[in-house]
């Protein structure tokens, strides 16, 4: 407006009223087009910066809706060209941003933090899914690329570069805070979440919350210089507002009772809480309460872990005596059955021995009988010198008994000093019966005995005639 001013006075001191009247009116229309030129050219800023806004808010109500309804992909293609520099033909995203920041860096502070915090916000969704979902959803390129942007912190990096200009301390403080809990739920390490977070507590502005020093500030400086102190403010992220002081203070507590404790540097976020002077003393107590709760959560953890393992190695071991134990059992009890067997064996070839020599002694002393019995009748034969007449019928059924006797015996010895002999006479006895059993076999046996007492009697019937002759 002050160069609109300057405009009309310029012109006012080079024409009068009488001569713009007197003058032909091709002039004044020149006049008046060069008017409404100028006119147009202030006002073309704040209308391109309005009509940024409403496109801004427009898209990220898109996106936001989208989002709730969990269409993911185009909630993410939705807000990525808000906070993406636009490239140029052949420049990469770091170049671009070297040139021209995102769109969302021109928006105003709230729209900016409501703008990263939904892209942020949708990031979280999506490394929340299951891989094959995520995988269908945006394909395995684009996934693993989302993924590894958040994981490996590179996500930090690209806010800062595309949003502020490269610049950590101009980081809104509510960006950050999504920022580090998004890298606190999915880095892998939180390393890279540290030095992030410390880099940007020692660069931004420590928020000043003395009242009395501002006031005597702005009563000592002019109007302008205060307008210039304002506006240097509110481009950097640490205003001098209880608000600034609260998420400063957020901060603090995602690094000293998170992100530290995820690090294991205990004693360091304790010393860290007592030395820092945005905490009082009241919050400072409440942080140092809290560390000891969640130092003591961690001992009885650990405690319980070492216990747990502990029960499971003394069951791993119980379990092992028990089998070593159940083996030596079956061992001794499988030692025992063999010994058993081994003497059940030896006490059976023992008496086998036992058995074997009364019969030997019996079959001995009767053949010796026999002998002596024979030689009895042929001395009293061979003293007479007379022959000796046939024996009667009674004679030779007894003498044949008494062989058929001493046959069996002997069989019967052989069988028990054999066992195995007997096995295979039942078994010759067996398949004897069960050869017979078969009708072909018999059949064959019929036709060949039939074939043969044929030739039998033709051989008879031939001699016959032979004889007659």
């Amino acid at each position: 407006m002050a160069f609109h001013n300057h405009n009309n006075d310029a012109s006012t001191a080079t024409l009068s009223p009488t001569d713009s009247i007197n003058s032909s009116g091709m002039f004044g229309s020149h006049h008046s087009q060069l008017l409404s030129s100028s006119i147009s050219s202030l006002s073309s800023p704040t209308a391109s910066a309005r009509q940024s806004t409403s496109h801004i808010s427009k898209t990220y109500r898109q996106s936001s809706q989208l989002f709730l309804t969990r269409r993911l992909p185009e909630a993410l293609s939705t807000v990525l060209p808000l906070v993406t520099p636009p490239s140029g033909l052949g420049e990469t995203a770091e170049a671009s941003a070297e040139n021209e920041p995102a769109p969302v860096a021109q928006a105003s502070r709230t729209t900016r933090i409501k703008v990263w915090s939904l892209y942020l916000t949708i990031l979280n969704a999506i490394l929340e899914l299951e891989p094959d979902e995520g995988k269908d959803s945006f394909g395995t390129h684009e996934y693993r690329g989302i993924c590894n942007k958040v994981r490996d912190g590179d996500i930090w990096e690209e806010v800062v570069r595309n949003g502020y200009h490269g610049i950590e301390g101009n980081v809104d403080s509510d960006v950050v805070i999504n920022l580090a809990t998004l890298l606190l739920a999915h880095a892998r390490t939180q390393t890279l979440n540290q030095k992030r977070l410390e880099t940007y507590l020692a660069v931004s502005q420590q928020p000043e919350l003395d009242l009395a020093q501002r006031l005597e500030a702005t009563q000592s400086s002019g109007p302008s210089k205060h307008r210039r102190s304002a506006s240097k403010s509110k481009a950097t992220s640490g205003a001098d507002t209880p608000r600034d002081l609260n998420a400063r203070v957020k901060i603090l507590e995602l690094y000293t009772l998170h992100v530290l404790l995820r690090n294991n540097e205990w004693d360091y976020a304790r010393e860290f809480i007592t030395v820092s002077s945005v905490l009082d003393e009241e919050r400072r107590d409440a942080f140092l309460q809290a560390l000891q709760s969640l130092q003591e959560d961690q001992q009885e953890q650990e405690r319980n872990e070492q216990e747990e393992r502990d029960r499971q190695d003394e069951k791993l071991r119980k379990d092992l005596e028990e089998a070593k134990r159940l083996r030596s059992e079956n061992e001794t009890r499988e030692r025992k059955r063999l010994e058993e067997e081994r003497a059940r064996r030896e006490g059976s070839e023992v008496d086998y021995g036992i058995e074997k020599t009364p019969s030997a002694a019996n079959g001995s002393s009767k053949g010796r009988r026999t002998r002596e019995a024979s030689s009895a009748m042929s001395k009293p034969k061979a003293a007479k010198g007379k022959p000796a007449g046939p024996p009667s019928l009674s004679a030779r059924a007894s003498m044949i008994l008494s062989n058929l006797r001493v046959v069996l015996e002997q069989i019967g010895s052989q069988f028990k000093t054999n066992p195995m002999l007997l096995v295979r006479f039942m078994a010759f006895i067996i398949s004897i019966i069960v050869m017979f059993g078969n009708q072909r076999i018999r059949e064959r046996i019929s036709r060949v005995l039939g074939s043969g007492w044929t030739k039998l009697k033709s051989t008879a019937g031939m001699g016959v005639k032979v004889s007659y002759i």
